[in-house]
């Protein structure tokens, strides 16, 4: 079987997010507990599985996604990776249609500069008072804490660009917490220093439980950030910028109940799993 490894949200090799991708045939999946092992194997913070189905199914492929340790509900690089390697190797056309177990129907829309587009559903926060343990965590207090739903990750606003750079959280504070309160992780973020930027705003995001101790570029936590800061600052299109070490842009713009996010993506390793 061939595995690819793909960089997302990002031009160039060796920043972005990295994602293995898995292309199956068609027929029933694999054991989970296989699937699982080669998302452990490969340890990047996502590893998508897909296969084609039908025509009649109402989508072109369905898609799964394994962290380290859990398969996962939802992730955007993932997904960016994947459509990039179907019409790198497959030679898909058109908008791709993806059927996920939790998720409902995605869609990523590929455009002449190379980037993709992704339809997700949005995940709006609603303010929650600030968890007890966070602070100490983050080893910084946030200005505001919101859940969203779904997507179950904490969105927690930070003062500045500064801040959010500068914190170096507590990894198994951390994952304590994320357990105690039901969450997949944590979203740091906070406003960009100043207008004339190529972003709007900046992240962080932390899932030390799911054996993520810090993900480069999260795609789905920005159907959070992207609601969030569209209402703060009064209008849409927006991007931001993940300020990991290895850094990535997500441009995102909010319809009603959906968030469309939008990068390129590189492979950097094509190879043939053995086992």
């Amino acid at each position: 079987m061939r595995i690819h490894v793909v960089d997302a949200f990002t031009d160039r090799p060796f920043a972005g997010n990295p994602a293995g991708v898995c292309l199956l045939d068609a027929g029933d999946w694999p054991e989970v507990a296989w699937m699982q092992q080669v998302a452990a194997e490969l340890n990047h913070s996502e590893t998508a599985f897909v296969r084609p189905l039908p025509a009649d199914e109402g989508a072109d492929w369905e898609i799964r996604w394994f962290a380290p340790f859990v398969e996962t509900n939802l992730c955007g690089h993932a997904t960016l990776a994947t459509a990039h390697t179907l019409r790198r190797e497959r030679g898909a056309v058109g908008a791709l249609r993806f059927r996920s177990r939790f998720s409902g129907i995605l869609t990523a829309h590929a455009h002449e500069d190379g980037s993709i587009t992704l339809d997700f559903p949005a995940a709006p926060g609603i303010e929650v008072p600030v968890p007890a343990g966070l602070s100490e965590a983050l080893g910084v207090k946030p200005e505001a804490t919101f859940r969203t739903g779904a997507l179950g990750d904490l969105l927690t606003v930070l003062p500045d660009e500064a801040t959010v750079r500068a914190v170096a959280p507590d990894l198994d504070a951390t994952a304590d917490l994320t357990r105690r309160e039901g969450l997949r992780g944590v979203i740091i973020t906070a406003p960009a220093p100043g207008p004339g930027l190529e972003y709007d705003f900046v992240s962080r995001f932390f899932s030390p439980a799911e054996g993520i101790l810090e993900d480069p570029v999260t795609g789905s936590a920005h159907t959070a950030l992207a609601p969030y800061w569209s209402a703060r600052m009064g209008r849409n299109g927006l991007t931001g910028l993940q300020v990991s070490a290895r850094t990535g842009l997500v441009r995102t713009s909010v319809h009603g109940d959906r968030v469309h996010l939008t990068g390129h993506a590189v492979t950097v390793l094509d190879g043939t799993l053995h086992a």
